[in-house]
């Protein structure tokens, strides 16, 4: 095997192509109205989508080939779903796609059983979620989703619980625009109105020299234990921009701490 080379399903991932986003839309549209030709390649210029996708699950002990394969169908799935009226980048509909049958194929082959009956309705509530967020352009409550469903509330979450994966906090949430957002900024942190270690004289210092937005943010996320997503829906901002203006502020205040 050449040096940097590494091959999964017989395919070279270092000559996978590139799907650039305008030549994407074209073939969507003609996919949508039956071009197999354009379906083909829109498989094929996404594969590097599925590849970064399936990165996620390394050491879950499942084969690098299974896994990359699975992820194709998600793919092919998303494709064959699409709407480009809904106004969303196909890369943000397909990704949850491919991860959702990722996802699945581990469920199934875990060594921890879960009931069939159970594990059908975290299922469906999946698809509900799934289906429900691209109609509503927003994470569905699980209110909604049970809802479409006809179930209980409560039997939802038990069964989305059940088969739920251990996620590390560290673990980037997708994001069209390039800035990470990781799990650990979107939990809330309950104890950091108690705590007073933050609540200095030097970072009140550093504070002073920031723009009020970036200082609001910061009062909000440290001193308040806000979520990034609760931040972004107080100040009117996107969840991103909250990131990078946090990672902005916090930069700047180290210059005076």
């Amino acid at each position: 095997m050449a040096s940097g080379k590494v091959m999964l399903c017989g395919i070279d991932t270092n000559s996978l192509p590139r799907m650039d986003r305008a030549r994407g839309e074209e073939l969507l549209e003609r996919a949508a109205s039956g071009d197999a030709a354009a379906r083909e390649e829109l498989i094929e210029g996404n594969l590097r989508l599925v590849l970064s996708v399936i990165q996620r699950f390394s050491g879950r002990g499942e084969p690098a080939d299974d896994l990359f394969q699975i992820g194709c169908i998600g793919l092919i799935k998303a494709i064959d779903n699409f709407d480009a009226s809904h106004g969303v980048r196909f890369s943000t509909y397909a990704v949850p796609m491919i991860i959702g049958e990722v996802r699945r194929f581990l469920r199934d082959n875990s060594s921890m059983r879960v009931s069939r009956s159970l594990r059908d309705t975290a299922y469906h509530a999946l698809r509900e979620r799934t289906r429900l967020e691209y109609e509503l352009g927003r994470e569905p409550t699980v209110s909604e989703i049970a809802g479409a469903l006809g179930e209980k509330e409560e039997d939802v979450v038990f069964a989305l619980d059940a088969i739920a994966d251990p996620v590390s906090l560290d673990e980037p949430v997708f994001r069209d625009d390039g800035d990470a957002v990781y799990v650990v900024d979107q939990v809330r942190d309950e104890k950091a109105a108690e705590d007073n270690w933050l609540d200095s004289v030097a970072i009140k210092s550093g504070m002073d020299h920031l723009p009020e937005r970036e200082r609001r943010i910061i009062e909000l996320r440290y001193f308040l234990g806000r979520t990034q997503t609760e931040v972004a829906g107080e100040i009117g901002i996107s969840q991103a921009q909250v990131s990078r203006l946090e990672k902005h502020a916090l930069g700047q205040m180290r210059r005076f701490v």
